[in-house]
């Protein structure tokens, strides 16, 4: 998919206006059906940058606004009608034991997840909508979503446009630190759920 927006956008008749509008919609949409490749196309923008076909603040201002507003749209839709979701059986692998965990664990570190949202590639609309389900402050959490997606977008676009031809070469690395994180999630996870039995058992005890 990505290779087809590249492409799109590789032609020479491509306006500003193209390019910021392809920021924003894969941007917002990312929040909405990951996985998505929106860091990989934001790569690429930011080279455009440096061939002087759009401006790198308007690209990281408007490609930080699809990001809140894709994280806003996920996080109100847990608040408003995530209990009514769950109910529904649309996740069935959750249960209200488990449901009533991640309340907790949002509740302890909750905006501290937020603010880790940006970097936390394939699970951004999962904690969007887990972030309003906990009831967390809807204005504190965007902004903190959008200051996440500021600092991540810059980077991205930062890399693309100072590697300009060469952008494809940082993909190895935006897949290696996917995969550790993937991996350092894994066992943070399987950390949290060998410490739950081990305390049910000595309660039990």
């Amino acid at each position: 998919m990505e290779e087809k927006v590249i492409e799109f956008l590789s032609s020479p008749y491509i306006t500003s206006g193209w390019i910021l509008a392809v920021a924003f919609f894969f941007q917002y949409i990312e929040n909405l059906f990951p996985p998505s490749p929106s860091d990989v196309v934001l790569l690429f923008l930011g080279s455009l940058v440096g061939f002087e076909k759009v401006n790198f603040l308007p690209l990281l201002i408007v490609a930080t606004i699809g990001s809140s507003a894709g994280f806003l749209t996920m996080f109100l839709l847990g608040k408003i009608f995530g209990e009514r979701i769950l109910d529904a059986g649309r996740f069935k692998f959750i249960n209200p034991e488990s449901l009533e965990k991640t309340r907790n664990w949002f509740n302890r570190w909750g905006y501290g997840i937020v603010v880790a949202n940006r970097f936390l590639s394939g699970t951004r609309a999962v904690i969007s909508f887990f972030a309003g389900l906990a009831k967390l402050s809807t204005w504190k959490s965007t902004i903190l979503a959008t200051v996440s997606a500021l600092v991540w977008n810059f980077l991205i676009l930062y890399a693309g446009m100072a590697l300009g031809n060469n952008w494809r070469s940082a993909i190895r690395f935006l897949e290696l630190y996917w995969k550790v994180v993937l991996i350092l999630i894994s066992i943070v996870a399987l950390g949290y759920f060998i410490y739950t039995l081990w305390k049910k058992n000595n309660s039990r005890g």
